[in-house]
């Protein structure tokens, strides 16, 4: 298959712009979609042509299949890059996009199916002989089966959406009492946020790393691993910094399981981009918890150690080119990278904080990757995750890539809405950040002993 002729980018703010960046480096002409919300957008001047698909709540614009079929359609496009979020790892969607004619740039609906199902992913990961921790099947209605399935893990347990990410609809029961109004609230939310309520049970893990491994695939059989990033430091099972490579691990460990993890998914012959994550508990012990079949937030770290596209590569794995044909033989990972998401939130409670950016002034230094879907005067609305932007620093060594981070979140003026940067500072500063010794509960521990940032 040749290059795409037309691409339509299926998302928004910051993700469309890094989409759209590197379309345009390889030539590509695109086609951005926007919400009524989203009609100033920054964004859209980056597209060769930009169509309204609806009004501003998701469901009636960036989740709504139909429009985003039409546009396919209307505009002549051969692709459609589905960013990340949204409908970027909805089967039924991937698989209308190739009834229209048009490829779905990211992993076959078969692969979108397999891997983001949840517990069908653990189900495939077991059988293929990778570490996964105890957990269940998806929850029948019946009260009775669900206490005795958390009995048989053994308490505490995590409630979790079969479908879906970004840790909407995760929550823990510690005991009986505790998880039937668990189940039913995260099955709630599960139906809000994916349109699936499914929940199932996993070991919960107090304190573990979160470790994650990008694969990238091609539709010849080929398959490399660019690595792995730490992703622990979160606040309501939603990633807040993350760092490529994991500091503080053994390479050679680290590096053999990457090594299995690509070995086991070549053989299954997945097609295109795709993260593994996994949690590594206090005795040191990797379990698979999931894969995000589709780009992820964080992938600009990889990008930084390895210096590969990681858009571009996944477009033109889409497009039908041979990974030997685009990728260098051996990926390398060169010095440290390390990524702070700035969110318009509390900086306290991590409530979201919508407004008008009065004040948006990204810290300018070449040295310093900054990727932003707002501008200074625009309205970060309700409708939408209040990620203002991510800032990405990239060092010969993980201290200087902390102190250069830390510089340029000092160095950001935001004014309007309340912002995270505050307690992002705190983090980075806190000892046990610096000494690598990361895991889930950090933020907690940070934030009820702040130290001077």
């Amino acid at each position: 298959m040749a290059m795409f002729k037309k691409v339509v980018v299926a998302n928004r703010g910051a993700v469309a712009a890094r989409v759209l960046r590197s379309l345009r480096t390889l030539g590509v002409p695109s086609v951005a979609v926007y919400s009524e919300a989203d009609a100033n957008a920054p964004y859209l001047a980056l597209a060769q042509e930009a169509l309204c698909i609806g009004p501003a709540p998701a469901r009636e614009s960036y989740l709504n299949a139909d429009r985003l079929l039409e546009v396919v359609r209307r505009t002549g496009a051969d692709g459609l890059h589905p960013g990340y979020g949204f409908l970027s790892e909805n089967a039924v969607f991937a698989a209308q996009v190739e009834a229209t004619g048009a490829r779905f740039i990211g992993p076959s609906p078969h692969w979108i199916e397999a891997m983001g199902h949840k517990t069908r992913a653990r189900e495939l990961a077991a059988r293929h002989g990778m570490p996964v921790g105890l957990g269940s099947s998806v929850l029948a209605g019946d009260a009775d089966a669900m206490l005795r399935a958390a009995q048989a893990i053994g308490y505490p347990v995590l409630v979790k959406p079969a479908s879906g990410g970004g840790g909407i609809g995760m929550l823990p029961a510690r005991s009986p009492q505790e998880l039937l109004g668990a189940i039913e609230r995260a099955a709630s939310m599960a139906q809000r946020g994916f349109a699936n309520a499914e929940v199932y049970l996993e070991r919960l893990v107090d304190r573990p790393r979160h470790v994650e491994f990008q694969i990238l695939g091609d539709r010849h059989g080929g398959l490399v691993h660019l690595h792995e990033r730490d992703c622990s430091v979160q606040r309501r099972h939603q990633k807040l910094i993350e760092e490529s490579p994991a500091p503080g691990l053994d390479r050679k460990v680290v590096g053999a399981l990457a090594d299995r993890i690509a070995g086991t998914l070549r053989s299954m012959g997945y097609d295109n981009i795709g993260t593994v994550e996994m949690l590594m508990g206090p005795d040191g012990e990797f379990s698979f918890l999931e894969m995000n079949t589709r780009l992820q937030v964080e992938h600009g770290v990889t990008e930084e150690v390895s210096g590969i596209d990681l858009v571009a590569a996944q477009v033109r794995s889409a497009a039908g080119e041979r990974l030997a044909d685009f990728l260098p033989a051996s990926i390398p990972c060169s010095g440290h990278a390390i990524q702070a998401r700035v969110y318009a939130e509390d900086p306290k409670r991590f409530f979201p904080s919508p407004g008008r950016l009065d004040v948006f002034v990204p810290p300018c230094d070449p040295d310093v990757r900054v990727e932003c879907g707002y501008a200074q005067g625009q309205e970060v609305t309700p409708h939408y995750d209040p990620l203002l932007a991510k800032v990405i620093v990239h060092a010969a060594t993980r201290d200087e890539a902390i102190e250069g981070l830390m510089k340029a979140l000092r160095a950001f003026r935001i004014e309007g809405v309340k912002n995270n940067i505050p307690a992002l500072l705190e983090i980075l500063a806190a000892p046990e950040f610096r000494a690598g010794n990361v895991h889930t509960g950090l933020l907690a521990d940070v934030m009820n002993h702040p130290v001077r940032a």
